[in-house]
């Protein structure tokens, strides 16, 4: 556990969760009659309920943005670089939100969960999910907090994504949104590593076509395998060659197929730590979601016109290093939201650490972000 919590934390924090009753029609044909969300809040909503911030999180975060669980929690929140306060979304003047998405295996209905109409878990049962139903969801969760209008919606990766569908579908209930190294729709290379990881989890002989809970295991060598690729699209070459080069573990080549090289091991201990905190079934239907996520497919492949409904002011960065998830993309954004004649501000961040940007302490993009965070405040009213 940290020697002591810094002042610069939320401190300790507990989740909430919400049943919601009202059946959510998705996307996909499926309906779920009733689900929960699990979720956290950070600091104070104010008397005009003004000052709010979501953030959608990524394919293997979760509700546990900031803070410590408890005086022994080892790891805070997956963003705890940059919420807290003082930070870059200051929790002394914002009231931050952040839930488990739907089909998440952190508490919010997913695969996991009991199915009520079998009192068995939902497996391969549970219906596809996408990134229009988190955002409905997530709606819903505003009505429960009586928040009207964000002051903005943040987030990076899939949690950008997000970001994107909240400005098109509710357009009237955010304010500001920031969309950090994210895409409008996945390349074929990106749906490419996604169905590997997915082969890798669906093969493995302990998937029991999904129904693995049945059989008291996991598929334990899949989803390390599904973890090991992701991770390693996740970085540049750059850090990847700073963080390990050649290096081997015992100074000298052993010429068999243990681990040797400082980089297979870091891996493994990756894939290791993944596995028996996340759910197979959840990575099958995040990945999905990815996949499926293109507005403009819509609108006959036009994003401009997808974007058509869109009010916020944004802001848009990306990190040179990002190969996943290109500045090039970003910058697709960025045009489409000001061929709209909409106010959007774009940073391009120059960063080795590759897609992974989004979540480190960089200067640059904490100066950027913060500055676009003070030009929110400006706008809350008390």
């Amino acid at each position: 556990m940290p020697e002591r919590i810094p002042s610069d934390s939320v401190g300790i924090v507990a989740p909430q969760r919400h049943h919601f009753t009202e059946p959510l029609a998705l996307v996909s044909g499926g309906t779920l009659p009733e689900y929960e969300l699990v979720y956290e809040t950070y600091g104070r909503l104010n008397a005009s309920r003004t000052n709010a911030i979501l953030v959608c999180h990524a394919l293997s975060g979760n509700h546990h943005v900031a803070g410590y669980h408890s005086p022994e929690d080892r790891k805070p929140g997956w963003w705890e670089n940059l919420i807290g306060p003082g930070k870059t979304i200051d929790s002394d003047r914002f009231f931050v939100v952040c839930c488990n998405n739907l089909g998440g295996c952190h508490g919010s209905t997913g695969p996991a969960s009991s199915n009520p109409q079998t009192d068995r878990p939902f497996g391969p049962d549970f219906p596809i999910v996408s990134v229009p139903d988190w955002v409905a969801s997530q709606a819903r969760l505003a009505d429960i907090l009586e928040i009207d209008r964000w002051a903005a919606v943040i987030g990076g990766s899939l949690g950008g994504m997000q970001v994107l569908q909240w400005a098109i579908d509710y357009p009237q209930r955010l304010a500001h949104a920031v969309i950090i190294a994210a895409a409008p729709k996945l390349t074929a290379q990106n749906i490419a590593f996604n169905e590997v990881a997915r082969q890798a989890i669906i093969t493995d002989p302990e998937f029991h076509d999904g129904r693995y809970y049945d059989h008291a295991t996991e598929p334990r060598r899949g989803l390390r395998l599904a973890r090991m690729l992701g991770h390693i699209t996740y970085l540049s070459d750059d850090i990847m060659r700073e963080k390990f080069g050649r290096d081997l573990r015992e100074g000298k080549v052993n010429f068999d197929y243990g681990v040797e090289f400082e980089v297979e091991s870091y891996l493994r201990y990756q894939a290791d730590t993944f596995v028996g905190g996340f759910d197979a079934n959840t990575y099958l239907l995040m990945t999905k979601a990815l996949d499926y996520f293109d507005p403009a497919a819509l609108t006959g492949g036009d994003l401009a016109a997808a974007f058509k409904p869109v009010t916020a002011d944004s802001l848009v960065i990306s990190f040179t290093s990002d190969w996943r998830f290109a500045p090039a993309r970003s910058r697709e954004i960025v045009k489409a939201l000001h061929d709209n004649d909409l106010n959007v501000s774009y940073a391009e961040i120059k960063a080795h650490h590759g897609h992974d940007a989004f979540l480190m302490k960089i200067p640059q993009y904490l100066d950027v972000f913060g500055a676009y965070m003070e030009r929110i405040v400006d706008g809350v009213t008390t």
